[in-house]
């Protein structure tokens, strides 16, 4: 880092449903975290996390509850709420210590629009939902004369996001997701087992129906992967996956380890069942998976704001094929990194799954080899991004004491 670059101070108010740590399973907005948090404290910044206590991040632990809340969908209890209310205050004491420069938020809007969270800094926030999802309609129509709240700046995850939130708040500025892609072993080996990967929370939207159909028109062998909430429609779309799943297998249970893919993997890529459901997978074994895997699938039936699924698969070395939904056509290089198709699986199958030993798989396969150094640059790009975004801040913030 070079000695003219100004050394930020960033306070990340963490999200409390699960702990942030690199082995977690499903915990999108906490893997986010965590890869911005490596990413900041990698380039020389500090970076300080105000998250539960069973937390692990890479810069500084700033505990404010002693566990985190468990999962995203649970039971809205008087408990609950508390624990989020003693979460912002002990997060909002370490922001007024007067050693920051910006507040990194993820959720909560309505804490700052309201005047509960106000430290008296910008605050940039993360989109991480849907604008339709986002609550801000709810929360002006109950409110109406609720503070505008200049001093938040709002973070798009993609351009497709962005026009989600177009005619609901003003956004700053559009920083995709990143991750260290070190952290992802890279297969260019031609001889990877004969699989389709799916990893994803088990919900409608997702499309793990359309995944199965497809491994079934193409005879391909599928992995599924991911959890099944507490939503009495996740559980009974996963019921009805049920009548076409031949193997169920848990493998949490298993250690990741150097001997993972002989000890775990092969026996059950080996069995004649075509449909396999794994379970929920650790950081550490879905790399295993996207690593061997011929093809990983994202049929999604929503607008998707930013797939993780998508650049993990990539930093992996696997093509994607998805649906041309939400923010996939911004992530996924058609025909290089994947596929991108419309409704009509049977076009993505007869393009899209050639074998690895194959002259256009091996072609796919040194091309995105020669990107790699590149693309092992994406988290610090990410983070080199937040300085874009602070002085955009540090504008703003001069604009309106001259207004």
């Amino acid at each position: 880092m070079r000695a003219t670059r100004k050394r930020l101070n960033v306070l990340h108010v963490a999200t409390i449903n699960k702990p942030i740590t690199s082995h977690m399973g499903y915990g999108p907005i906490e893997t986010v975290i965590y890869n911005i948090d490596k990413g900041l404290t990698a380039l020389g910044h500090r970076s300080i996390v105000a998250c539960s206590w069973d937390s692990a991040v890479t810069g500084q632990k700033y505990g404010t509850v002693p566990r985190s809340l468990g999962d995203y969908l649970r039971e809205d209890t008087r408990e609950g709420r508390a624990s989020v209310d003693r979460h912002l205050a002990s997060a909002l004491a370490r922001a007024r210590r007067g050693d920051i420069d910006v507040v990194h938020m993820h959720e909560w809007f309505e804490y700052v629009c309201d005047g509960r969270f106000n430290p008296g800094l910008p605050i940039v926030t993360t989109l991480h939902v849907s604008g339709l999802h986002s609550g801000i309609e709810e929360f002006r129509a109950m409110h109406p004369d609720a503070p505008s709240a200049p001093s938040m700046h709002y973070v798009a995850i993609s351009e497709y996001q962005r026009r989600q939130y177009a005619h609901l708040i003003p956004v700053t500025k559009t920083i995709p997701h990143g991750l260290d892609t070190n952290e992802y072993p890279f297969n260019e080996r031609p001889d990877s087992a004969d699989y389709l990967f799916n990893i994803g929370r088990i919900t409608w939207v997702k499309g793990q129906d359309s995944a199965i159909d497809v491994a079934k028109k193409s005879g391909s062998k599928l992995i599924l992967a991911g959890c099944v909430q507490e939503k009495a429609e996740d559980k009974a779309y996963f019921e009805r996956l049920g009548t076409s799943i031949d193997l169920v297998v848990d493998v949490a249970r298993h250690p990741v380890d150097r001997s993972y893919y002989q000890d775990v993997m092969k026996p059950i890529l080996s069995r004649n069942e075509q449909i396999v459901y794994i379970g929920e997978l650790s950081t550490a074994a879905k790399k295993y998976w996207f690593r061997h895997a011929r093809a990983t699938l994202f049929p999604i039936r929503w607008g998707e704001p930013f797939g993780m699924v998508l650049i993990e698969s990539m930093a992996s070395g696997t093509p994607i094929l998805a649906f041309r939904e939400g923010s996939v056509p911004e992530i996924v290089i058609d025909g290089v990194t994947g596929f991108v198709v419309d409704s009509a699986w049977s076009d993505g199958v007869r393009c899209g799954f050639r074998r690895r030993d194959d002259p256009g798989g091996r072609a796919h396969r040194a091309h995105r080899s020669a990107q790699l150094p590149q693309a092992r640059r994406r988290i610090f790009l990410h983070a080199e991004n937040g300085r874009e975004l602070r002085r955009a801040v540090r504008g703003a913030r001069r604009r309106g004491r001259s207004e």
